[in-house]
């Protein structure tokens, strides 16, 4: 379980594909505080670590995740976010993102806000849970975030100067792919209403 609150970013420095699956090689500003089999949210992606080297790691993604993420299009030397697993004493600052990604959208808008900026994302419908509020919580790429302009199929983030200089929405641009997970508890309510 996660918070999506990014504590790092990260360069991809080598790709290696296998069958069906692809590994990444990671290099982390804490990988001397890395563990073979923990858990780790890349751009909201959870992922476990299954090789230390020494200045990076490897995480392998199955065919199952190169098809619902953006992971299929991570190129050496781009940028992801980084968040290690939530732990008792780690505050809860954004909110509950387990890091299971529900789907990817395209950044439609980038709006500078002169000291902020707007991001807008649309995003193909494919469950009934796939919705954003008003002020609600959604995560992109990993990093927690308020709802703003929600419709049926796209919505607004609206960015401080802080996320976007520690996190790679710096590199967002129209056109850009990120990965969304949906309010979990909005799936539960969802379901308990009887909509999926």
């Amino acid at each position: 379980m996660f918070t999506g609150i990014v504590e790092a970013t990260a360069k991809i420095v080598k790709i290696e594909s296998e069958k069906s699956n692809k590994h990444f090689f990671i290099q982390a500003p804490f990988l001397n505080e890395i563990k073979i089999d923990q858990s780790i949210a890349h751009n909201g992606v959870c992922l476990t670590v299954v090789e230390l080297l020494s200045d990076n790691y490897r995480v392998t993604a199955i065919d199952e995740t190169l098809q619902k993420t953006s992971l299929s299009t991570w190129k050496v030397g781009d940028t992801v976010n980084l968040e290690r697993c939530l732990t008792l004493a780690k505050p809860l600052d954004g909110h509950i993102v387990q890091g299971h990604v529900d789907t990817t959208a395209e950044c439609t808008d980038k709006l500078f806000l002169d000291g902020s900026w707007k991001f807008t994302f649309r995003y193909a419908k494919k469950h009934v849970h796939d919705i954003t509020v008003e002020k609600g919580s959604v995560c992109v790429n990993g990093v927690s975030l308020t709802v703003v302009d929600s419709k049926d199929d796209s919505f607004s983030v609206c960015i401080i100067p802080y996320t976007h200089e520690h996190t790679n929405f710096q590199f967002i641009e129209k056109g850009t792919v990120v990965n969304l997970e949906f309010d979990i508890i909005g799936k539960y309510v969802a379901k308990m209403m009887g909509k999926i």
